[in-house]
């Protein structure tokens, strides 16, 4: 009898140590050179879960170009003022499907005057447009052709599923014992590891330098510290977390530093980091007084966007469906900061002193990535 609950235990102990494997079958897609190992392991079964998550509505039809501007037809439209009423009426509708399908109209309008501005979400909707239309335009670097929409974020929902807010300090974080930044304390942000459990402060609001592996031998080479590189491997575990990948998606695990050992997403993603941190510092930060105190984090800071906001899990964000090309309005570039206009929210003076207190930029030129 003995000897079977030794067996039943070991059994258990070895049931345990499989529990964090991942069970056959399972695919691998290769990421870089033949023998580096640098593959990839997808499990059908997650990614069968997934695809429920990741499926782009289906595009409403075209509308007609012909006919007078919304502009000429309708009261205070910033944005989309050269549309055709028809085009214009579409993107509306489209949009209401992608943010606020159960509100409808009245969650960004006040229906008894469709040119109202008193509504915040107006406010914001208005600059979510030209922050879209940034992104298609300025940042090919990263969306190429697939683009964004709004349901990218939202999808369906009219706050996205996933954003961030800047966590408070724990009590005690100044005294002796000094600031811990979130370690040991396991954040879904982080993948549970007991790493600091808010990357996106200094690198997706900030810009500090996320390289902690050196070029050259010391003293001449690169001198971040093991605390730093806990930031940066943090900033790792978020990006593999909410992309559904791991480190060989970008990286030669041998040298992961080496940008020639590594695979062409590591430039997209390269590019993807400076993006969010744009979008962030333009258009996020810029809003925190429009929106309500009941909408901001626990330190009064407004909602911010990070991997895991257009990805939600997967590598390409629905997978790369294509939804933007049936909204060529939304592929067009930003009209210029001076002709936004009232209604769109502008940097004020604590804005511009919580800017002002950040790190020095890092970033290296898009030709020379680092």
């Amino acid at each position: 009898m003995k000897r079977i609950h030794v067996m039943v235990a070991g059994l258990a102990a070895i049931c345990g140590l499989l529990a964090g494997c991942e069970r056959p079958p399972v695919d691998t897609v290769q990421r870089g050179y033949r023998g580096t190992g640098m593959e990839l392991v997808y499990n059908p079964r997650t990614q069968a879960e997934q695809a429920a998550n990741n499926q782009a509505p289906v595009p409403l039809e075209a509308a007609s170009p012909d006919g007078p501007r919304a502009g000429q037809v309708y009261q205070n439209v910033k944005v989309l003022k050269d549309l055709s009423v028809a085009e214009f009426n579409r993107t509306m509708a489209a949009m209401t499907n992608w943010v606020a399908p159960k509100n409808g109209c009245a969650h960004c309008h006040n229906v008894a005057n469709f040119a109202d501005d008193s509504l915040y979400t107006k406010v914001v909707a208005r600059r979510m447009l030209v922050m879209t239309q940034t992104i298609n335009s300025d940042w090919k670097s990263h969306v190429a052709k697939t683009g964004v929409t709004c349901f990218t974020c939202h999808r369906g929902e009219p706050v996205p599923k996933e954003v961030w807010f800047q966590p408070l300090l724990p009590k005690g974080a100044n005294d002796f014992a000094g600031n811990k930044a979130g370690q040991n304390a396991p954040a879904a942000s982080v993948g549970l590891a007991s790493l600091p459990n808010d990357p996106f402060t200094p690198f997706l609001l900030g810009a500090e330098s996320i390289r902690v592996a050196g070029t050259q031998a010391l003293p001449a080479g690169n001198r971040q510290s093991i605390k730093q590189a806990e930031w940066t491997y943090a900033l790792m575990m978020h990006m593999s977390k909410s992309l559904g990948v791991n480190c060989t998606q970008c990286h030669n695990t041998r040298s992961l530093g080496s940008w020639e050992n590594s695979s062409p997403p590591r430039v997209t993603a390269w590019h993807g980091i400076r993006m969010a941190r744009e979008l962030n510092l333009e258009f996020m930060v810029p809003l925190t007084t429009t929106f309500p105190a009941n909408r901001l984090g626990p330190g009064g800071d407004v909602a911010k966007v990070n991997c895991a906001t257009c990805h939600q899990g997967a590598h390409k964000p629905l997978y790369g469906a294509e939804m933007a090309k049936y909204h060529p309005e939304l592929l067009v570039k930003a009209m210029p900061a001076a002709t936004a206009a009232s209604g769109v929210a502008t940097l004020t003076a604590d804005d511009m002193k919580a800017l002002e207190a950040l790190p020095a930029s890092g970033g290296k030129p898009a030709a020379a990535p680092g």
